[in-house]
């Protein structure tokens, strides 16, 4: 139990026992650091329990606590804050207790209830690009922080290879490629069939500008555009099981997937299970006809199916067309039924899908639940922003889109590049400086993006993600590859076991308690479904570190007992550090 939680029950005791009054929480926040203390009780919220002076009432409580917590070594009142001292016994048994937990801050025993959590989920007409980066690294990281709270989590896609889309690219194919493959074009296989996706929209563009200089209005022209018919009576041989249809859609489905992988692998992502639209967009029919027979969903006139949310503050949502076929919605309902069957220990989902989809899972979510699965209440969307660059927005259909493969790429390039002005990369080996390049890289683009929460659109910059100052992840690198030069100095056994009482010098306590928040860090992280909250916390370790570091001897201190506590404190600091990291699915370097 953390000293916040300790905490609350003595407050809400002391409380009971002065004014015989149950208090439902209790409020703290950090020690101003202008005032003596540890950590502050709010006094102020008491007021609609207890009635009084809020300074009276503060000075009552503290008098309890120090008379009656051991951990507490005494108080003081300003205004309505209670400020509280801890007694730094509490702080060494504290570091004692944590020092040999490989995984501290992790709960390692796995809940009997499972959340399946769902990212990435591309169309294959084209490559990844930075908006499914930033899916990727949302979902991936909130699967870990999820693992790390104690859940069961399974990583799944689902993914989109059929529809109106992937014929264009296929038409295209057929008509512009002469043959072309991955391997004759030297392509990755999602680069290939993202080019033709860009070739179609430009013969369909040039058709409708040659039907519109012929008199035909533009909003007819993109309907009888020839291309594009062609496209939409290829989908159609598709859906009746044509054999030449199939065959060229599974291998060019085929060169993407095999791209996708690689892309995967480089980012550091990976999934549990696969589901692909193909076989998942008739799921859901025959559970609307239950529902319609139950009056859940209703029948219009021309026989398309509904459902009234208009109670819940939404509106009317089709769930079946009027010849029978499926909606997106449709195949939703289905897929999310498809899969607490699949695994049946699944209590709860998490979507990870940009906020233009908001509306939709509002839905969903609420036809789950009227349609009586307990698990419906358990579903989240991790709703995020879009990612912009300085250049401006990015277009699919234009070809001018950030690719995922080349942005990684560059980053890596930035990274060498300002690794090579800092001149701090003597005695590396080629391979090793290209391995450094690719961590830092890396770092930077996830941390950049994960450090924001996951509602607000990001602007990013890569120039500036990468930058050994400030907020970011080659400055949190750094500093691990700075406790890691320590402890390779370190002149006495690293598993030495502490059994120490010293004065704590004010940089060092400050340190503890920064670790002491990293297991409810983790906690709120989960509960929030925000990666941020780690990044954030893992910046202000590293601050903390850096200005111990600064302030306070290590190596050079002549105490024997000293030194030793200080180095294994900057050990932990470092395994923290690297903990937390692993949770964004950031690597860290053991020298920079």
């Amino acid at each position: 139990m953390s000293l916040q939680n300790d905490l609350t029950q003595n407050v809400i005791e002391a409380v009971k026992q002065l004014y015989q009054v149950e208090l439902p929480t209790v409020e703290f926040q950090p020690t101003r650091k202008d005032f003596e203390g540890d950590i502050t009780v709010v006094v102020f919220p008491m007021l609609r329990y207890v009635k009084g002076n809020p300074v009276q009432i503060g000075t009552k409580i503290g008098e309890y606590l120090v008379e009656q917590v051991d951990e507490v070594s005494k108080c003081n009142v300003v205004q309505g804050f209670l400020n509280i001292v801890i007694e730094e016994s509490y702080y060494l048994n504290f570091f004692n207790t944590i020092l040999g937990e490989v995984d501290f801050g992790y709960v390692t025993s796995r809940s009997d209830d499972a959340v399946m959590v769902e990212y990435s989920s591309p169309n294959t007409n084209k490559p990844l690009h930075l908006g499914h980066i930033r899916n990727n690294l949302l979902g991936y990281s909130v699967a870990e922080i999820l693992k790390a709270s104690g859940k069961k989590v399974y990583k799944t896609q689902i993914i989109n290879d059929r529809g109106i889309h992937i014929c264009k690219s296929m038409l295209a194919w057929l008509k512009f490629g002469e043959g072309e493959t991955p391997e004759s074009s030297g392509l990755k296989g999602d680069h290939l069939v993202g080019k033709y996706y860009v070739a179609f929209d430009k013969a369909y563009k040039e058709e409708i500008t040659g039907l519109v200089d012929k008199g035909i209005s533009r909003e007819r022209a993109e309907k009888e555009a020839p291309i594009l018919l062609e496209a939409q009576e290829m989908l159609r041989k598709w859906e009746a099981g044509d054999d030449e249809v199939v065959h060229l859609w599974k291998k060019m489905n085929g060169w993407v997937y095999d791209g996708f992988d690689i892309t995967y692998k480089n980012l550091g992502v990976d999934f549990d299970t696969l589901y692909y639209e193909s076989d998942t967009y008739l799921l859901g029919r025959d559970v609307v006809k239950d529902g319609l027979e139950r009056g859940i969903f209703f029948r219009k006139e021309d026989g398309s199916v509904w459902i009234d949310l208009t109670d819940e503050g939404l509106d009317e949502k089709i769930v079946l067309r009027s010849d029978g076929t499926a909606v997106y919605m449709t195949q939703d309902i289905g897929t999310a039924i498809q899969r607490v069957t699949d695994f049946p220990d699944i209590n709860g989902m998490v979507y990870t899908v940009g906020n233009e989809q908001d509306y939709h899972f509002k839905v969903l979510f609420l036809i789950l639940k009227k349609l009586g699965y307990a698990w419906a209440e358990q579903l989240y969307h991790l709703s995020y922003g879009m990612v912009d660059l300085p250049s401006g927005k990015m277009k699919s259909r234009e070809g001018t889109v950030v690719d995922a493969d080349d942005l990684i790429k560059n980053m890596e390039d930035t990274a060498a590049s300002i690794s090579q002005e800092l001149g701090k990369l003597d005695g590396y080996t080629e391979e090793e400086k290209k391995q450094l390049y690719r961590t830092i890289g890396l770092g930077a683009l996830k941390y950049y993006i994960l450090k924001v929460d996951p509602k607000k659109r990001i602007l990013f910059n890569p120039e500036e993600s990468v930058d050994f100052q400030g907020n970011t992840g080659p400055f949190i690198q750094y500093t691990y590859a700075r406790i890691q030069s320590i402890l390779r100095k370190a002149d006495f056994d690293l598993s030495t076991a502490l059994d120490i009482t010293m004065d704590l010098h004010e940089k060092e306590k400050e340190l503890l308690k920064q670790l002491q928040l990293f297991p409810e860090t983790v906690q709120l992280a989960a509960e929030n479904y925000s990666p941020a909250l780690i990044a954030n916390y893992t910046y202000e370790l590293v601050k903390e570190f850096n200005s111990f570091y600064q302030q306070v001897s290590i190596l050079g201190e002549t105490d024997e007992q000293k030194k030793t506590f200080r180095v294994l404190l900057s050990k932990k600091v470092g395994e923290v550090i690297q903990s937390a990291f692993r949770l964004l699915g950031i690597d860290v370097p053991e020298r920079m």
